[in-house]
């Protein structure tokens, strides 16, 4: 069998408070990289949002030569702003959508229009038909689905609305990932779904990130935490080494592909990178 699994980076806008170019440390640090794609995440729907992204897809594809997918959230959307937004990312030039309900925001009221990213994706794929729509998955369960299998009926929906590639959560045991592709795929779900994994480099940032989206932080990974509680730097190491095992046995197992969340910190990434490019690089 000749297997070449697709490799995937993400990347966010600068903070409010950082100036956008900053965004040019991140990306010139992933040089060398060679992924499929860079995905860029989106706000939660002010215009402000749509436009960095926008911004940062156009810079990734013209000045670095990478396909960008620009994330679209639509929690707080109206169809108008939907347009906008993918008026901006034709313009960008962005080789598909990462469709998206998005997070709740404290104090903010949804728009009402789009109530499931499903509803969001059969907008877009009106709009643009041939345009590629990604769409994300949970192998741990959506956080507000009953069981697993529910919301693997949820997914078959989205994609069946026209979703052409999923990228899943984060997730710190390859059996929950491994499980629910298989579930997936027994439910007829067929488009490649790429395996989210974002490395332990920050104990804060793993449990805030766990915390959103229900997945669990394993007993290593508490262990990793606990034991370098005090060592930022062997933290980072250690999370490095932990994510490249990650990768080598979901890679064994013969994923579509790896989505790894840099959080902008390019450093991780590369290390990661020349630990596992060998999985990439060749026909297996």
């Amino acid at each position: 069998m000749h297997y070449r699994p697709k490799f995937s980076l993400e990347v966010f806008p600068p903070k409010r408070t950082s100036p956008i170019g900053t965004i040019y440390d991140t990306l010139d640090g992933l040089k060398g990289l060679d992924p499929d794609f860079i995905s860029v995440t989106y706000g939660t729907g002010k215009l402000k949002d749509r436009t960095a992204t926008a911004r940062i897809a156009y810079t990734i594809r013209s000045e670095y030569g990478i396909d960008a997918v620009a994330h679209l959230t639509a929690r707080y959307l109206d169809y108008d702003a939907v347009d906008e937004a993918l008026e901006m990312f034709d313009k960008a030039g962005v080789s598909g959508v990462l469709a998206l309900r998005g997070d709740a925001v404290a104090g903010q009221e949804d728009a009402g229009v789009f109530d499931h990213a499903s509803d969001l994706v059969s907008y877009i794929r009106s709009k643009r038909p041939d345009l590629p729509i990604l769409g994300a998955c949970y192998p741990e369960k959506h956080p507000e689905a009953k069981s697993l299998q529910e919301d693997i009926d949820n997914l078959k929906r989205k994609v069946d609305a026209g979703v052409t590639h999923l990228i899943s959560q984060l997730f710190y045991d390859n059996q929950d990932f491994l499980r629910f592709r298989d579930l997936a795929r027994a439910s007829g779900i067929d488009v490649p779904i790429e395996a989210g994994v974002m490395p332990v480099a920050n104990a804060s940032q793993v449990k805030r990130m766990t915390t959103m989206c229900s997945s669990r932080i394993t007993a290593p990974v508490y262990a990793m935490m606990d034991h370098w509680s005090d060592n930022a730097d062997c933290l980072q190491d250690a999370g490095t080494i932990f994510a490249s095992q990650q990768i080598n046995d979901l890679v064994a197992e013969g994923v579509d592909g790896i989505h790894l969340y840099t959080m902008n910190r390019p450093g991780v990434a590369r290390r990661i990178w020349s630990n596992v490019k060998p999985l990439f690089t060749k026909i297996i």
